[in-house]
C-alpha cells in the first residue's frame, strides 16, 4: 500500500502544498457538527499528525473517529493553524480496520501495571511507542560502536549442555517431557535428544572467549535464559545480552571499552530521540536529559569493592539487607553508592571470589577477583565484567572447588592449554542499559513480552 510514513510528512517541508497519503490509528478524534479533527500515528514518530475533515466537502465514514481505528488518508499538507507543523486536509479516508468501544485504550492515561496485561495493545501507547523506538535506536548504536570498532559480530548457541554462570539456573530442553519409565536421571538424559542434559543459554560468553581467541575481538548480541525466581523490577527470565569478549585485554583495559560505549550509545539516543526524551523527562524522570549529558560529559568512578563496603557501613543508614565484607550487594546498596556517595556511574571492582563465578581471574590476595559492575543511579547494575582466568590450573582449582564437572567444559578448558592470553570481557542487560536511559522504573515495561514467574504469553 503505497504511503508516505508521517514522520517524513512532519520532517520534510518540501510536501508542504503536495496531495499526500498516509496511513496509521487514530489516537484522538474530535468530531463536531461541521468539521472533525483526527490524531493520526503511524508508529514512527511520537507525534501525532493532524487530519482535518471539512464536512461540507468530504462525507467522512463514522468509523474514522472511533479510538484506534486504522486510516488510510488522501490529502493536501499545508502549514497547521496552530502550534506550527503541518497538517492534512484531507479529501478522500478508506478505514483500513475498525476498532470498537471496547478497545482497551480509550482512557488517555492508564497504569503501567494494567499496560502489562495486554501487551499486544500496550504498543499503541505513546509511552511504549517511545520505548521501543529507543530500544531500536540503541540496537543499532551498540552494533555501530562494535563494528567501527574492528569486533567480529558472533551467534552463540542459544541450546547448551553447561551452565555458564554455575547457578543452576537453567530452563532445562527436552523432547521426552514427563515421563515415569525412566529409573534415574542418568538414563533419562541419556535417551532424551542430545544423549545428555541441555538447556538454554544463560550467557554466549564460554563460546564467545572460544571465538575471541582466534578473531582478537567479538561481540554477541541475543537473548539469555533465566529461570531466578524473582519478582523484582530489574529481573526477567528472558532477556537480551550484549557481551564483548577482548583478547590481550586486562581489568583496566575492559573498563575503558565499557565506558566508551555506553557513551557512544547515549550520545547516539539524544541525538536522534530527543522528542521521546522530552517525553520520559515529562512523564517519567526529572532531569533525564541532563543526567544523560552528565555521564557523556564525566568520567565514570572506580571504586574497590572493600572501600564501598567501607562506605556503606560509615552512612549511618540502616539498610534493609547486611552490609558485611563477603557479601554480595543488593539493588539498595548499589543504588545508595551511586546515587548518594558519588552521584553518578561507577565501576565497582575486586569482588570477593568467592560471590563470583568461577571462570574469574583470581587477584594475588587470594581472596578476590579482576571482576568489575557497573552500577548506574537508579537501576543499580547494568554491567557484569571481569578479566577471565587465563591460568589452567587456577582455572581447574575454581570449578572443582565448586564441584563443577571438568568433562562438561573441556573445550573451555583448552583454551587455558593452547595459546592462553589475558583477554576480558563484560555482559551488558540491554534492557537494564534502557530503563536507565528511558527513567522506566521497571524491566517490564522495556521489552515486548516480558516474561516473568508464573507469566508467559
Amino acid at each position: 500500500m503505497k504511503h508516505i510514513d508521517i514522520r517524513d510528512i512532519m520532517e520534510n517541508g518540501a510536501y508542504v502544498g503536495q496531495e499526500a497519503t498516509v496511513c496509521g490509528w487514530v489516537r484522538t478524534a474530535r468530531d463536531s457538527k461541521n468539521m472533525a479533527f483526527l490524531a493520526l500515528n503511524d508508529g514512527t514518530t511520537l507525534n501525532h499528525l493532524q487530519i482535518v475533515v471539512d464536512k461540507a466537502t468530504l462525507e467522512m465514514p463514522v468509523a474514522a473517529t472511533h479510538l484506534g481505528s486504522a486510516l488510510k488518508v488522501v490529502g493536501t499538507v499545508v502549514p497547521a493553524m496552530n502550534g506550527g507543523g503541518v497538517e492534512i486536509n484531507a479529501v478522500s479516508i478508506e478505514v483500513l480496520g475498525d476498532c470498537p468501544a471496547d478497545y482497551p485504550l480509550q482512557k488517555k492515561f492508564q497504569k503501567l501495571e494494567t499496560l502489562r496485561e495486554i501487551p499486544h495493545i500496550r504498543v499503541r501507547t505513546n509511552t511504549f511507542n517511545a520505548v521501543l523506538r529507543i530500544r531500536s535506536i540503541m540496537a543499532a548504536a551498540l552494533h555501530r560502536y562494535f563494528q567501527e570498532n574492528h569486533y567480529t559480530y558472533i551467534n552463540t548457541p542459544l541450546l547448551t549442555g553447561s551452565d555458564c554462570e554455575g547457578a543452576g539456573e537453567v530452563f532445562q530442553v527436552t523432547t521426552i517431557g514427563y515421563n515415569t519409565e525412566y529409573k534415574n536421571a542418568e538414563e533419562y538424559y541419556a535417551n532424551d535428544f542430545f544423549g545428555k542434559r541441555a538447556g538454554l543459554s544463560v550467557s554466549g560468553q564460554l563460546e564467545g572467549e572460544v571465538a575471541a581467541m582466534g578473531l582478537g575481538k567479538i561481540y554477541t548480541f541475543g537473548p539469555s535464559f533465566r529461570a531466578e525466581n524473582s519478582n523484582t523490577p530489574r529481573h526477567v527470565a528472558e532477556f537480551w545480552h550484549i557481551e564483548p569478549e577482548v583478547a590481550f585485554a586486562e581489568l583496566p583495559d575492559i573498563i575503558e571499552i565499557a565506558e566508551d560505549m555506553i557513551k557512544y550509545v547515549i550520545r547516539d539516543v539524544m541525538e536522534k530521540c530527543p522528542d521521546e526524551l522530552a517525553f520520559f523527562e515529562q512523564r517519567f524522570e526529572k532531569g533525564l536529559r541532563e543526567k544523560l549529558q552528565s555521564v557523556v560529559d564525566n568520567d565514570f568512578a572506580i571504586v574497590d569493592y572493600t572501600t564501598a563496603i567501607d562506605q556503606l557501613k560509615a552512612s549511618g543508614v540502616k539498610f534493609e539487607y547486611p552490609v558485611e565484607w563477603g557479601l554480595d550487594l543488593q539493588t539498595e546498596h548499589e543504588r545508595y553508592i551511586t546515587e548518594e556517595i558519588y552521584k553518578k556511574p561507577v565501576f565497582l571492582t575486586n569482588y570477593p571470589k568467592d560471590i563470583k563465578a568461577f571462570y574469574m581471574k583470581q587477584n594475588p590476595d587470594g581472596k578476590t577477583v579482576a571482576a568489575t559492575d557497573l552500577l548506574v543511579p537508579g537501576v543499580g547494575e547494568i554491567i557484569g565484567c571481569s578479566e577471565r582466568e587465563a591460568d589452567y590450573d587456577k582455572l581447574v582449582s575454581a570449578m572443582e572447588a565448586r564441584g563443577m564437572n571438568l568433562d562438561d567444559y573441556k573445550d573451555y578448558l583448552d583454551l587455558r592449554k593452547f595459546g592462553s592470553v589475558p583477554h576480558s570481557g563484560f555482559g551488558l542487560g540491554f534492557e537494564r542499559i534502557i530503563m536507565y536511559v528511558t527513567g522506566m522504573s521497571n524491566i517490564r515495561d522495556v521489552i515486548l513480552y516480558p516474561r516473568t514467574v508464573g507469566n508467559i504469553r
